[in-house]
């Protein structure tokens, strides 16, 4: 751990599986701001999720772990070790916590009843999620309206998730992108020993689960005329009835990989892709589409606001299987098109840059702890009804905090960190071919 600098802060990361980052996003961004704050000289603490027979290391990158177990099922892992990993931050305080995921709200009381601090990453939309069932769904409704009443800052990745919860709750958030990492001369050694060529085929990477349209993007390939292969990287636990169902889809062109931990292989896959085909619609701006572009990928995603904001004009689209073939058949067509299109989006990658989104997370972390920030937040109240809104039994550690109402906060109150956006950087119409 480096040493205190005079201003440096005690930073804990709470919510996530933790570091060393092996599963999505969010362990990402703990990951690359982490390492980045410890840099700079703060005490950073990361939560992270353990099983018994896993290696436990005591530092990481900078970063001092704390590892606690979870119950090991789909709907309880993430409360479970967010509850422990509060229960331990009550006795290590800290200047301030940074929770992500807003299904961790029901935890907020304590961290706030202790004084320390906090703010929510909300992630994207989850209640949009099928794999959450009814409950689930009508859950994750209810701690958006908590994470909006409990947190003294909000923290949104994207445009769109940022609006949506202006519009639904009049509150503000601190908008802070994620990175794209930039993969410059990437070998294809790799490529080679999984039978891959340069150029040679399309990729998706994604979890299998049907908000990533796999599924779609699977079905939209076999009946393409496409004469790459497909090469599909990803699983998911607990969807085995998905997973067979996109393998279902499949023919003898569609190469599925499973999960893919190397590193190196993994960026060869994304820096020497025909195309890559990004289905995720409800996540808000997603890692694997900024690697994507931060390789050069030219890229076909799903059509939706976070990615129309990440891409612009530099991608192809779809929503349904037959734009999917379309739009793969299209880029064969026009090899020098689709190259055109991965140099636009490689531009627009300089957009998300790591050391400004960890910049951005240290000034949220100093306002906290300085309590810079509206002491009568929004009540948590929607401003509409969505489809969803309704009410399910309040979580054990809600019983015990009083519910008093807050008066709702002017949004234009509380000052937004930018997206991560370096000085004159072009658009992907300023780009050459």
């Amino acid at each position: 751990m480096p040493h205190r600098r005079s201003g440096a802060l005690r930073i804990a990361l709470v919510g996530t599986r933790g570091v060393p980052a092996r599963y999505g996003g969010f362990e990402t961004a703990v990951e690359e701001v982490g390492r980045r704050l410890a840099d700079a000289g703060h005490e950073v603490v990361v939560y992270c999720r353990t099983t018994a027979d896993a290696p436990r290391p005591a530092e990481h990158l900078g970063m001092r772990l704390v590892h606690l177990p979870a119950l090991r099922r789909r709907s309880l892992e993430t409360l479970s070790h967010t509850g422990l990993s509060v229960l331990h931050l009550l006795t290590h305080r800290v200047d301030a916590a940074i929770v992500f995921n807003a299904a961790n709200a029901p935890w907020l009381p304590l961290v706030r009843a202790a004084r320390i601090p906090v703010a929510t990453h909300v992630d994207g939309l989850e209640w949009k999620r099928a794999k959450w069932g009814g409950i689930g769904q009508r859950y994750y409704r209810i701690v958006e309206a908590l994470s909006v009443r409990w947190s003294d800052a909000l923290i949104a990745d994207a445009r769109g998730i940022a609006d949506y919860y202006s519009d639904e709750f009049a509150a503000p958030t601190e908008l802070i992108a994620y990175g794209a990492p930039k993969i410059d001369a990437a070998g294809s050694d790799k490529l080679a020993e999984a039978g891959l060529t340069e150029r040679g085929y399309h990729l998706v990477v994604a979890r299998f689960e049907p908000e990533n349209h796999v599924d779609v993007i699977v079905e939209g390939y076999r009946r393409s005329d496409a004469q790459l292969p497909l090469v599909v990287v990803g699983s998911a636990p607990y969807a085995d009835d998905y997973t067979r169902r996109v393998h279902s889809l499949a023919d003898d062109r569609v190469q599925f990989l499973g999960g893919v931990w190397d590193q190196e292989l993994l960026d060869q896959l994304y820096a020497h892709c025909a195309t890559y085909l990004h289905g995720h619609s409800v996540g808000g701006t997603n890692p694997s589409l900024l690697r994507a572009i931060g390789a050069g990928a030219a890229t076909i995603a799903y059509d939706v606001s976070f990615n129309r904001e990440v891409l612009e004009t530099s991608g192809r689209y779809f929503s349904t299987t037959e734009d999917v073939a379309a739009a793969v058949t299209a880029a064969e067509a026009d090899p020098a098109r689709t190259r055109r299109d991965g140099k636009r989006a490689r531009l627009l990658a300089a957009r998300y840059d790591w050391d400004h989104v960890a910049e951005g997370y240290a000034q949220l972390c100093r306002r906290l702890a300085a309590r810079d920030f509206p002491r009568l937040r929004p009540s948590g109240r929607r401003l509409r009804l969505g489809p969803a809104a309704t009410t399910v039994p309040v979580p054990a550690p809600l019983a015990a905090v009083p519910a008093a109402r807050r008066p709702v906060e002017d949004a234009r109150s509380c000052p937004a960190v930018a997206p991560a956006v370096p000085a004159e950087v072009p658009t992907a119409r300023a780009a050459e071919a």
